[in-house]
């Protein structure tokens, strides 16, 4: 290091340019086999994957079956609510049927009743209605017909309605049995085709979560090997490139001079941490190696200027009002603490002068290292990684922020 910076004076002092190295990049550069390695890690998760696809194409018709299943058993569920429904009106209609024709066999025994009493007033004796009274149904009666003829025609007709409300509420309590016989057995198949509904039911979320899981797993290892294999490659491939861009800068032919130090000062202090400083270097690194263009005028996100460069990098490194503020190459050279150029460290911005003053400043750049520079170039070459001294001009400080 201490040689590199005694040959960088020098070359200063007499305008010589430096002994070409070959050139490092800064992001680290996987090899071929670490490549290779990735992409055998990933074809591994790609056959596990699809043997899993094939698993998880049966899971998924039995799922549909399951679907099936618990679609058909809601229908039985309906169908049976209708039926409990349709039984319980009828047991409801036929007890009240049954209520009603009861009412009328005891309106019936009220009449018969008074009829006799009547008879024995008018002179009838308590053998004659005994078996009236004491008859345990409408075919005793019949059988006692002689007894009945005494009454007349009116007891006749009020025995005729008796025997019929009697009939009548006999069937009516049939039906009533029935009809909760028809309704119990409804409430048992109601009951019969829930559960069967709800154990499909249960066992389709189970087949449903074990999908889940399975493509949640599928997905997070899958996407962590592309990543990891496409993380190597674009490694690799920025290496290549920012290799391929020094070598370029430094076989330039004609590195100009350095303007004469006439004293110009700057801050006194500056206002990043070395942290800061990695960070405004690497948004510019990104930019290049994106290979955004140079627009006159510009400060990002698709585009910069040289001076629109520098001032987005800092604010990315988290510099802002007041203390940072969009200048152009010149002011900020009086915006920033002057350091030599053997003294620079990445991050520190270099100046480009027409005639070595501080007004005829046209161009600023980040300093990268090792003798190489991030910029916003021109509307031709656009943003580039360049050896400091491929610009015509370089002031004999840098500038730090």
């Amino acid at each position: 290091m201490l040689h590199r910076r005694k040959a960088l004076a020098l070359a200063l002092i007499f305008g010589l340019a430096l002994p070409i190295t070959p050139a490092v990049a800064a992001t680290p550069k996987p090899t071929l086999a670490q490549i290779e390695a990735a992409k055998k890690a990933e074809a591994a998760k790609k056959k596990a994957a699809d043997v899993a696809a094939k698993k998880l194409a049966a899971a998924n018709q039995t799922l549909r079956t399951l679907t099936a299943k618990a679609n058909a058993a809601q229908a039985l569920y309906v169908k049976a609510k209708r039926e409990l429904a349709v039984a319980t009106a009828a047991a409801v209609a036929a007890a009240e049927y049954a209520r009603e024709t009861q009412e009328a066999v005891a309106q019936a025994h009220r009449v018969i009743g008074k009829l006799a009493a009547n008879a024995y007033i008018m002179g009838g004796s308590m053998t004659d209605i005994e078996p009236l009274l004491s008859a345990n149904g409408p075919q005793d009666l019949i059988d006692q017909i002689s007894t009945l003829d005494k009454l007349g025609v009116q007891n006749t007709m009020a025995l005729d309605r008796y025997k019929a409300a009697e009939i009548v509420a006999r069937d009516a309590k049939v039906k009533a049995d029935a009809a909760k016989v028809v309704q119990e057995t409804a409430t048992a198949k109601v009951a019969g085709a829930k559960k069967v509904a709800d154990d499909a039911k249960a066992l389709q979320q189970k087949e449903v979560d074990k999908l889940q899981a399975i493509q949640d797993k599928l997905a997070r290892e899958l996407a962590s090997a592309k990543k990891v294999r496409i993380t190597l490659e674009q490694q690799r491939a920025l290496a290549l490139l920012e290799e391929s861009l020094a070598n370029t800068a430094a076989n330039t032919s004609g590195q100009k001079k350095v303007w004469a130090d006439t004293g110009f000062k700057g801050r006194s202090t500056i206002r990043t941490t070395e942290e800061q400083r990695a960070v405004a270097v690497a948004f510019a690194k990104k930019q290049v190696l994106a290979r955004k263009p140079y627009i006159w005028g510009s400060e990002g996100p698709n585009s910069f200027d040289c001076s629109g460069l520098v001032y987005a990098a800092y604010k990315a490194a988290g510099l802002g009002w007041p203390n940072w503020d969009r200048l152009n190459s010149s002011l900020y050279a009086g915006y920033t603490k002057h350091v030599s150029l053997n003294e620079l460290v990445p991050g520190d911005l270099l100046f480009y002068s027409y005639k070595g003053t501080i007004s005829s400043i046209h161009h600023i750049t980040i300093y990268a290292g090792n003798g190489m520079m991030w910029e916003a170039n021109s509307k031709g070459k656009g943003l580039l990684y360049s050896n400091i001294y491929s610009v015509k001009g370089l002031m004999p400080f840098g500038g730090r922020v």
